[in-house]
């Protein structure tokens, strides 16, 4: 069985993102460390009022991190209820390994005192080690228990002969010991590691995490979290990530030369996941292998598509701006983009080549996308400047089929830009194209339904229209039914259906953005 959320220590969140009760639990959070702060005030921001913007981020961060691929509950069994006979002995070594494999270390330890059958299957079976397994049952892992956890992942790292199947360390206090995690690393290397998630504890940005990591040749999922990375300026040309197909970096502190080598330096790399980049940051996507690139919560000056042939995802949630500073998204060689958004007008800039798109911006076949097909928008219909934007950016996507639009509240008098819409003139995906619209956070107020009336008017193949109501915004039945009725009387395609999500979930988790079973990353309704 698979366990669905990282179990991170709660003691990574400061107080002010964790609800009450969260918070009776854990320890006191810890302040922004020097290096962090000087940082900030070097990209012109006051440490003291990206406190709140660090909290949402370090609240968030479990999402961005992998699945365990044990689960704390799992438990074996020799015997069937009512059964004398121990079959699972019976079966192969190959199997007895993969069984082990799926149990928390503490008990696949503990099965070599089983019997002669189980004693070698542990140490002969892929290592799956979890840090926050070890931990009490119960506990929120206090500083004590994390020096228990560090001791103890030390004897397992030692006394297993390898391979290294998995390894997720998010629980041991890595400044207590500062020439451990060089060691760790050393033998994670040695030992073939495939999947590791590194979390440093606590907060502490001017912690370097050792360029050990950089030659480990075996690994297929890498995932670092909380740490300042290592200068690459003098790393071996011969440094190479073969096998690396997933990467995340979630709050790293690094320079864009530092992301530009990592990615340089991954040949068959298909996954990347940047989560938390507060700092100045550009991301230059030259690759041959990606596939899917999500960004979430961070502040980045340019995302540039320069030539990635294989890209069928750019993913972009909770970005923010630094000022009156937009993140500049440049769309080079991406013949396969397939899906893309949420592209905010209040956040970034589309451009390509030398062309930005603004309002009113002319179209032309370089300014175009044809490949994307699903697409993502962050609107605020009472937003003058967001609504004078939404048909030149929907003219650049002339093949769009489903279309997501994130509703936010512009803080503007409902209804002031209502004739806008129907002097933007025909566009070609909304006539012809778009079949599918996922109207999310809904609140049915007159800006939003001005929208709903031009599109439904305009949208000449629509099948299906999902509302994903707004938390908090309706609170009984009838309320629903009253915003909803306006648009059961409004003129639409004909055979099209409306239909009402009352439970709207999160959007900005990565395993979904980054599971092509899925077809569309957005569909979360």
């Amino acid at each position: 069985p698979v366990h669905r959320e990282h179990a991170l220590p709660k003691t990574l969140v400061p107080a002010a993102a964790l609800p009450a009760t969260a918070m009776d639990t854990r320890v006191p959070p810890v302040p922004m460390d020097p290096a962090t702060a000087e940082r900030l005030r070097r990209d012109g921001h006051d440490p003291d009022e990206m406190e709140a913007v660090f909290a949402r981020v370090l609240s968030r961060i479990h999402f961005a991190l992998p699945d365990q691929s044990v689960s704390v509950d799992a438990r074996l069994f020799g015997l069937l209820p009512h059964d004398s006979v121990d079959c699972v002995s019976r079966l192969p070594d190959v199997l007895l390994r993969n069984i082990v494999s799926r149990l928390p270390v503490k008990d696949g330890a503990r099965t070599a005192a089983l019997s002669r059958r189980w004693r070698g299957v542990w140490r002969s079976a892929p290592l799956v080690l979890v840090d926050s397994h070890i931990l009490p049952a119960g506990t929120a892992a206090a500083r004590a228990d994390a020096r228990r956890v560090t001791s103890a992942v030390s004897r397992i790292l030692d006394a297993h002969p390898g391979p290294f199947r998995c390894v997720h360390l998010t629980s041991s206090h890595m400044e207590d010991f500062p020439g451990l995690l060089a060691r760790w690393l050393q033998i994670l290397a040695v030992k073939g590691i495939q999947d590791l998630v590194l979390v440093n504890r606590p907060w502490a940005l001017d912690f370097v995490i050792p360029s050990t990591f950089l030659g480990m040749t075996t690994l297929t999922r890498l995932y670092l979290g909380l740490w300042k990375f290592p200068d690459t300026a003098g790393v071996r040309r011969s440094t190479c990530f073969p096998n690396l197909l997933e990467l995340g970096l979630c709050c790293v502190f690094m320079e864009s030369k530092d992301l530009d080598f990592i990615l340089d330096r991954s040949p068959v790399l298909e996954k990347l996941c940047v989560h938390g980049n507060l700092f100045k940051l550009s991301l230059c996507l030259v690759s041959q292998s990606l596939r899917c690139v999500k960004i979430t919560g961070s502040f980045f000056e340019e995302i540039a598509l320069v030539d990635a042939p294989c890209l069928e995802r750019l993913i972009l949630t909770g970005c923010w701006t630094r000022g009156a500073v937009c993140t500049k998204v440049k769309i080079g060689h991406a013949p396969k983009l397939h899906s893309l958004g949420y592209m905010d007008p209040g956040s970034h800039v589309l451009e390509f080549g030398n062309t930005v798109i603004k309002a009113g911006t002319k179209v032309s076949p370089s300014t175009k996308v044809p490949s994307v097909r699903i697409l993502a928008l962050e609107v605020r219909c009472g937003g003058r400047n967001d609504v004078k934007m939404i048909p030149t950016v929907l003219r650049c996507f002339p093949n769009v089929e489903t279309l997501h639009i994130k509703s936010e509240e512009s803080g503007q008098p409902s209804g002031k830009n209502l004739k806008f819409w129907n002097e933007s003139g025909t566009i070609e995906c909304i006539r012809s194209c778009i079949k599918l619209l996922v109207f999310h956070d809904f609140r049915g107020d007159r800006s939003e339904l001005a929208f709903l009336k031009f599109f439904f008017e305009g949208a000449l193949v629509l099948k299906e229209v999902v509302l994903v109501l707004a938390n908090g915004s309706f609170t009984t039945m009838e309320d629903i039914r009253s915003k909803v009725k306006p648009l059961m009387s409004m003129k639409r395609a004909r055979d099209s259906s409306i239909m009402v999500d009352t439970n709207g979930r999160s959007i900005g988790n990565f395993k979904r953005a980054s599971d092509f079973s899925l077809l569309d990353p957005f569909g979360d309704y």
